[in-house]
């Protein structure tokens, strides 16, 4: 979109310049042109080997490949910073080999992050003061899983209505299968999903997920109208009254074996 904005700007003006002009125009939309393709480029740092998006080997993009990263090249404030650009909680766990050896190139920079970048390629770097990168010394993180799910209104920690946290604000989560419901059991640690409740129409995230995912940060998402969700968790040890809150009247429910029931 921003690329057919700037070339609707060439056509209105690009005629009424004068020749000099021309060269410090050329000169403006080349630099508009970089700043809109740095604006949308694709992710720079990834956690593998782990458990889910919050664990795993530290590989930083270079030239269009993955490089990992030397256990002496990156700190516990690299570390902040990745697991901030991830969207994950504080670091855990920092140290080499803990998630296998790269396959591929070493990352040839030392990272010098303060701790407050948004992205780690935001850190100054400095040359590595070793050539070579032992094996063993690939270095692996644990971030935290952040508390960005919950589960209110139903007496306990492991049911009621799902609720997302995103950019300041808790939203209502809807779903339209059981899926969903099973991956917020499981990242709260609520074992598997005994019931899942429609309730009334709300603005928040539709979710989308497979089933298998470790938190509801790896399904995908939009932002639209949709019926609320709650969910009974195995985990739970109030499920009766459950069945009495006001939020089930009128929902629909649907058992751990798929069937669907009005309350």
């Amino acid at each position: 979109m921003y690329l057919n904005i700037i070339f609707v700007f060439v056509i209105l003006v690009y005629g009424r310049c004068s020749w000099a002009d021309h060269l410090v125009l050329d000169s403006v939309v080349n630099k508009l042109i970089e700043c809109s393709t740095n604006s949308f480029s694709p992710e720079s740092v990834r956690l593998v080997n782990g458990a889910g998006l919050c664990s795993g080997r530290v590989e930083v993009k270079s030239n269009q490949s993955w490089a990992s990263v030397c256990e002496a090249d990156f700190d516990r404030q690299d570390a902040e910073v990745v697991c901030r650009e991830l969207g994950c909680g504080a670091p855990a766990a920092l140290q080499g080999g803990l998630y296998g050896e790269g396959e591929g190139q070493t990352w040839d920079k030392e990272f010098q992050c303060k701790g407050k970048e948004s992205l780690l390629l935001d850190c100054d770097t400095s040359d590595r003061k070793h050539n070579t990168c032992l094996p063993g010394n690939a270095v692996g993180l644990t971030c935290s899983e952040p508390d960005d799910v919950r589960l209110v209104g139903g007496g306990s920690r492991c049911a009621g209505g799902v609720e997302w946290y995103y950019q300041g604000e808790w939203r209502i989560v809807g779903a339209e299968d059981w899926h969903v419901a099973a991956v917020v059991c499981r990242q709260l640690g609520c074992g598997s999903t005994d019931s899942e409740l429609l309730g009334n129409t709300n603005r928040g995230f539709l979710v989308y997920c497979s089933g298998s995912e470790s938190s509801l940060r790896e399904c995908s998402r939009s932002y639209d109208l949709h019926p609320g969700l709650t969910v009974i968790c195995s985990g739970n040890n109030k499920i009766h009254y459950m069945a009495k809150c006001r939020w089930t009247l009128g929902g629909t429910s649907r058992s751990n074996n798929g069937s669907a029931a009005k309350w």
